[in-house]
């Protein structure tokens, strides 16, 4: 037997429960992982709330988690049973202590890096990789601005982002999270709750403004982020925190200097097993190096069965870096 989390509706966290279930066998391109660490990432928030709905109900939730290969479909010749690995494009279903996984969609985890650290940074450290690297490629001394800098994206942009010798200007939301952005690396921060971040973003690039923005928050900073943009420059919207964007006129992309506006996934990014192993490549030497640090701390990592409690506190706002759940 083993324990999953899943929900029949849509819902507030209280709708996550603990069931018990008996796995079945990987199919010919998947493996069997046995779960030793559990990533939480705010879009569960929004497959569990209906924005982003499962194809049916009752469902399972996360996609992301490390821990050690027990089966092997009979087509998967990359991994063998015992393996390290970690994962972050799983079906529906990684809140679990199994999991069945397509083996292309899982990396072989250095021994250097725990499980933990590997649960807590894949998915948001592979994001940072397709944002920074590819979406735009950021350039060294060029300063550009990044929403939620001391989350569990934002602190791994942050380490990114100076070692790229790039300048992120960070917004967060109170002075505590923003000496957690700058110890990761940020180069300035803007307090949303108390500055406002276009005029802040003017005086910290002496009005020249910045050529990309980076924005996970969606409706409360839209505009916001569309008036810290320089002539053509890009807007990257990649979440939803404050609910989604809508009824937008495309003429404020006029309006506001002939903008661009991209809504990137990492779907969209990381899809082929190649492009999965120069991401993952790149994310475990600067893990493995130091340069990025992850630190999980210890009042956000939860048992698995109380993963209701772990959305309570990640939908507070008061997490700072990653949250895990441990089977």
């Amino acid at each position: 037997m083993a324990t999953r989390i899943e929900f029949t509706e849509h819902g507030g966290p209280e709708v996550l429960k603990a069931v018990d279930f008996t796995p079945k066998d990987p199919t010919d391109n998947e493996v069997q992982v046995e779960n030793k660490a559990v990533g939480i990432n705010y879009i569960d928030t929004y497959v569990r709330s209906g924005l982003y709905p499962p194809p049916t109900l009752p469902s399972g939730l996360g996609t992301e988690a490390a821990g050690i290969v027990s089966k092997v479909g009979s087509a998967v010749s990359h991994l063998k049973e015992g393996d390290r690995v970690v994962y972050a494009q799983s079906a529906l279903g990684a809140y679990s202590s199994v999991h069945n996984v397509v083996a292309d969609k899982v990396a072989r985890l250095p021994d250097a890096i725990s499980f933990e650290q590997a649960a807590a940074s894949f998915l948001k450290g592979l994001t940072v990789f397709y944002l920074l690297r590819k979406t735009y490629e950021v350039k060294p001394d060029e300063p550009f601005l990044f929403h939620a800098a001391a989350g569990g994206v934002g602190t791994i942009a942050c380490q990114w982002a100076k070692a790229l010798g790039a300048r992120l200007i960070g917004t967060v939301g109170s002075a505590e999270k923003a000496e957690k952005a700058q110890q990761a690396g940020a180069w300035r921060t803007i307090n949303y709750r108390e500055e406002d971040i276009a005029e802040r973003v003017r005086e910290l690039t002496n009005g020249n403004k910045v050529a990309v923005v980076y924005d996970s928050v969606g409706k409360s900073t839209w505009e916001a982020s569309l008036d810290c943009l320089q002539r053509r420059g890009l807007m990257v919207s990649f979440g939803n925190s404050s609910g989604p964007v809508t009824g937008v006129n495309l003429g404020i992309l006029n309006q506001k200097g002939s903008l661009y506006v991209t809504r990137p996934s990492l779907f969209g990014y990381v899809t082929t097993q190649a492009e999965l192993d120069e991401a993952s490549s790149e994310l475990f030497s600067l893990i493995a190096s130091g340069v990025i640090k992850v630190d999980v701390r210890p009042q956000q990592i939860f048992s698995l069965s109380d993963a209701a409690r772990a959305h309570k506190v990640l939908e507070s706002r008061t997490t700072q870096g990653s949250s895990l759940l441990i089977p």
